[in-house]
């Protein structure tokens, strides 16, 4: 599951027990990419505080779908196939369109974004998440006009560069500690987006 040790749900107790009850999903099944905080459960609640309100918060304006895209996408740039496979299962779901979801897979695992089955406005903003991913330091404020030219005003300006930021995050975390899908259940998600402290998976 990982290259460290890790608590099991059966094995917790104290502060991690109770935050393990929080992210739950069925069975008692902890997501192993959360299961790699459990000798720090600060840093499991640091994880999910911020992955609660970039991704799963209703005051976002972008649709949860298309978020979802930008971190698969980010994932799959950085060769993270755990957040890749987590998440993409999550987008299919939302989208409710099984074909459009695996056409807009395959041009994701491809690198051709122009294939894909979304607006200009949604390429540009994975260009965007391209270079933030890739190349940070290249990006100039051409980068966020490029993104006003596109549709998007300033605040989905903001969540576009903060779900790219957190799947950097989650990526690095996934990749340098070795985290597996083994035992998880793929695209499990906190469904209540109106209350940012419930982080239920369901």
């Amino acid at each position: 599951m990982t290259w460290i040790k890790t608590v099991p749900y059966s094995q917790s107790t104290g502060r991690l027990r109770d935050l393990y009850d929080r992210i739950k999903g069925p069975g008692d099944v902890i997501d192993n990419i959360m299961m790699a905080h459990s000798l720090r459960p600060h840093t499991m609640e640091g994880h999910m505080a911020l992955y609660k309100h970039v991704l799963h918060n209703s005051a976002n304006k972008t649709p949860k779908w298309f978020l979802e895209t930008i971190g698969v996408w980010v994932s799959l740039l950085n060769g993270c196939d755990y957040c890749a496979k987590h998440h993409f299962a999550g987008l299919k779901r939302l989208m409710r369109d099984d074909e459009r979801a695996q056409n807009l897979l395959l041009a994701l695992e491809n690198g051709k974004i122009e294939t894909a089955p979304l607006s200009d406005g949604e390429k540009a903003a994975l260009v965007y998440a391209k270079a933030l991913t890739l190349t940070p330091a290249s990006l100039t404020r051409d980068a966020v006009t490029a993104l006003h030219k596109a549709g998007f005003d300033d605040g989905a300006i903001l969540e576009i560069n903060q779900v790219t930021a957190y799947f950097a995050y989650a990526n690095r975390t996934v990749l340098g500690l070795g985290c597996s899908t083994e035992g998880d259940i793929l695209g499990l998600s906190p469904g209540n987006s109106d209350d940012p402290d419930d982080w239920g998976h369901g």
